[in-house]
């Protein structure tokens, strides 16, 4: 597959938008490249990450790049201290890097939801702080559609005014036809988001929050290459013309999130010319950034919205 790829409807609204950013200066530099040079349209920022204090300047020195909040309730840094939330982190303050163990715990665990409803308003707290405008929420490692953190955080991001939650809902017969290592994995996690998701939608949706139709990448993380690109743009032409590419490597190459899909060449290629002719869309879309910079790499996200008010827009006709 090669060349342009155009969209069937006749006018989907183009989103794209980078996880993790203000997690280190590389991830940080590669967003801002994407933005200026490319069409990256919005990020999702880690209010506890190492480098969001830089990450929070350029945003504000960039207003056309929108910015909503990467919640952090499993491996990463959280907002209060550790003898704060005792039931979810360790001395140094960090979640497990376990989604699953911590799904069991947020679900049967009364005094560890406790804290995790005070950790969850801290990191709202601290994205207030920022000045930003909140655009959106989303998750790491996409714990956010746990049915108790997603009832914990649906009134924040309505009082915070977030106008759009993500919901990671991939196409499972697209990743397997085109990828068909790791199946079980893939269909496993395929079945367990779609049931979440779904009643995560129609909660989001009674609250006037919009939500994309389908996340395309969830289930091929870091081996999102051209021709994978290119066949998930056709088949959100066909059908909604809703999608959304997620991923964002960090400097060993690693996959972030629960993702089956191996980490590798697409993350680590400091280039992939591919993804840059993915969205030549002529008079539009220049550029899709996989960018390596410093030994980081943040491959960009695509969404496409019927009706997405929580992020700058383009259009492709």
């Amino acid at each position: 597959m090669g060349g342009t790829t155009k969209i069937a409807t006749p006018s989907a609204q183009v989103i794209l938008t980078a996880d993790d950013f203000g997690r280190s200066p590389s991830i940080n530099a590669a967003v801002m490249q994407a933005h200026r040079e490319g069409v990256l349209t919005s990020a999702s920022l880690m209010v506890t990450g190492d480098a969001c204090g830089e990450a929070v300047a350029l945003a504000h020195a960039t207003p056309t790049l929108a910015v909503g909040l990467h919640l952090i309730v499993s491996g990463g840094r959280a907002a209060l201290n550790p003898w704060e939330i005792p039931h979810l982190v360790d001395a140094s303050g960090r979640f497990p890097d376990d989604p699953l163990r911590l799904g069991l715990r947020y679900a049967f665990d009364r005094t560890a939801q406790q804290d995790l409803a005070r950790e969850i308003a801290a990191q709202f707290e601290r994205f207030a702080a920022t000045g930003l405008p909140l655009s959106h929420v989303d998750g790491h490692q996409h714990l956010h559609v746990h049915p108790v953190v997603f009832n914990l955080l649906l009134p924040l991001a309505h009082q915070y005014g977030a106008h759009g939650v993500r919901l990671p809902r991939d196409d499972l017969w697209l990743a397997l036809r085109y990828d068909h290592r790791d199946a079980g994995a893939k269909i496993g996690w395929a079945l367990g988001l779609g049931l979440v998701c779904g009643w995560c939608a129609r909660r989001a949706r009674a609250s006037r929050l919009a939500v994309a139709d389908r996340v395309y990448g969830v289930l091929q993380s870091g081996q999102m290459d051209e021709a994978y690109v290119l066949e998930s743009v056709a088949r959100a032409g066909g059908a909604d013309g809703r999608a959304l590419f997620s991923s964002v490597a960090d400097r060993a190459g690693r996959g972030a999130g629960p993702q089956p899909g191996r980490p590798g060449d697409a993350a680590q290629s400091g280039g992939a010319p591919g993804y840059r002719r993915a969205w030549a869309a002529p008079g539009d879309l220049r550029d899709i950034g996989v960018l390596s910079i410093g030994g980081g790499a943040a491959i960009t996200c695509l969404a496409l919205f019927g009706s997405a008010r929580h992020v700058r827009q383009k259009v492709v006709k």
